[in-house]
């Protein structure tokens, strides 16, 4: 939801507006789909990664607006928290030296941030979530100032009526309360987004809800919160309790909850917008001026803007977009299952993985989802964050099957001949898609090192849990600078 909102109070009747305004754009998107020119010669791809700030003793520093505006970049723009930045890569193609034109251009824009944040006394860090939080750092007066997330949150606190409960159980507990959605903050992610055409689009969003789990296992790094040591990849429970709009009652009747994996495979970009409109009621019930219909009749690209202002406060792992560049309408699959860091070349691996793997599922002849159930595959997302390189998946022909085994011998061959199909230079495919293959040979990704360095510390240093903690991420912050994939960090 990244539009500016300034307006907090809304009456029945700007509801009952805007819900017919999002149907009327509804049916405006579906007939485009029958018969508009949608942007999809050559798929554009592209990145968006969520930082944390810290200061120098490895707490979150609540400085984003100041350090914004001494970056002065419109890739960056605020998130959630105060300690929270997102950076935007420029879209590009990944054919031929493509991964290695974003790596520069992210490397190049993180270290000028970093630059322009050491003015402020911070530091940036890139991980799924900072570990030194606290829940004194989770309180809604460390919001960022934007009117939105202020809107935002009053909207669904409010329609949840009573505090949000977080109830997490991994390797310790966490069970807390908040009257905020701040916690979210804490959830920073790291972005994918492919554009398709109309008639693919169905195969390529089935294809990586198929793959979430697996992207999860290998890429998690996302182990500790409040103190505790959770899941693999907690941000997966922490995202999904923080923004729940669902009391208790409305959770046993079966009410979907805001972030959601989904309950079927699709055959339209049509279902999930559908879905959307169908399931949830309207946050943010603002209308512009645009008649849809109108424009449409004139020879004009309709922006759709209730209907992708809703969509954006619907929060699937893999998310649908409608978009316009240059005049012409796109769809994107926006994934969105993985989290941050630990460092540039190990987030442009994950895209490759991804990239890749997406496209050789959904071109191959006998569709993976033909062969996999959905509660599988949603079974799977959830195995995987809770045990990352350790779960076991289900899948066709292998059955239960540990991940790392499922990746080496089955999926990072199909994820080559993607890349390949997208043209990448075979040795950027080839270096990439190495650091998947050495996380699964080794059994360490960024939870697995978060977690060993915490233990160490704690064990033959003598440190607390918090001490150990802050000692980690300043360690973390160190490694992470040198771009070295995280695979081969030293535990210390």
């Amino acid at each position: 939801m990244g539009r500016d909102v300034s307006q907090g109070a809304f009456t029945p009747e700007d509801r009952v507006r805007y819900r017919q305004k999002v149907r009327r754009c509804l049916d405006v998107f579906a007939l485009m789909l029958d018969d508009f020119g949608f942007d999809a010669d050559r798929p554009m791809t592209g990145l968006e990664i969520e930082l944390n700030l810290v200061d120098s003793r490895a707490e979150p520093a609540m400085r984003n607006e100041e350090i914004l505006a001494d970056i002065a970049d419109p890739l960056f723009q605020t998130e959630l928290g105060q300690f929270n930045l997102e950076l935007n890569a420029e879209p590009r193609l990944i054919e031929g030296t493509g991964f290695a034109d974003y790596e520069h251009d992210l490397r190049s824009s993180l270290t000028r941030a970093d630059e322009r944040a050491a003015r402020s006394d911070a530091k940036i860090v890139l991980v799924g979530i900072l570990p030194t939080l606290t829940e004194g750092h989770l309180v809604e007066d460390n919001l960022s100032t934007n009117e939105r997330y202020r809107v935002l949150n009053d909207q669904i606190v409010g329609a949840r009526g009573e505090a949000i409960e977080l109830d997490i159980r991994g390797v310790e507990q966490l069970r807390t309360h908040t009257d905020s959605i701040a916690p979210e903050a804490a959830c920073t992610s790291l972005q994918f987004h492919i554009q398709v055409a109309p008639d693919s689009f169905a195969d390529y969003w089935n294809a990586s809800q198929a793959i979430a789990g697996v992207q999860v296992a290998v890429g998690a790094n996302s182990p500790f919160l409040y103190g505790r040591q959770l899941w693999a990849e907690t941000r997966i429970a922490l995202f999904k309790q923080a923004t729940d709009t669902r009391p208790e009652e409305l959770k046993a009747q079966g009410v979907r909850p805001r972030v959601w994996f989904g309950e079927r495979w699709i055959t339209s970009i049509f279902d999930l917008f559908e879905e959307n409109v169908r399931y949830f009621p309207p946050l943010l019930p603002i209308c512009e001026d645009e008649d849809p219909v109108e424009v449409l009749h004139a020879g004009g690209v309709p922006k759709l803007g209730e209907l992708r202002l809703h969509n954006g406060t619907v929060y699937r792992w893999n998310r649908p977009v409608y978009d316009i560049m240059n005049d012409r309408p796109h769809l994107r699959v926006e994934n969105r299952v993985l989290p941050a860091g630990p460092t540039v070349v190990d987030m442009l691996a994950n895209a490759a993985f991804y990239f890749g793997l997406v496209r050789g599922l959904a071109e191959a002849d006998r569709p993976i989802w033909s062969q996999l159930t959905f509660s599988s595959a949603e079974e799977n997302f959830h195995a995987a964050a809770r045990r990352g390189l350790d779960a076991v998946l289900h899948w066709p022909r292998f059955g239960d099957v540990p991940v790392t085994k499922l990746v080496l011998e089955q999926l990072l061959p199909v994820a080559a001949s993607g890349l390949d199909g997208f043209g990448v230079d075979p040795a950027q495919r080839d270096r990439l898609l190495g650091i998947i293959e050495q996380r699964c040979r080794t059994g360490r990704n960024g939870a697995v090192w978060q977690t060993e360095t915490v233990w160490a510390a704690e064990r033959h240093r003598g440190m607390d849990r918090s001490a150990a903690l802050h000692h980690m991420v300043q360690r973390y912050a160190e490694l992470q600078r040198t771009n070295e994939p995280v695979h081969t960090w030293p535990v210390n």
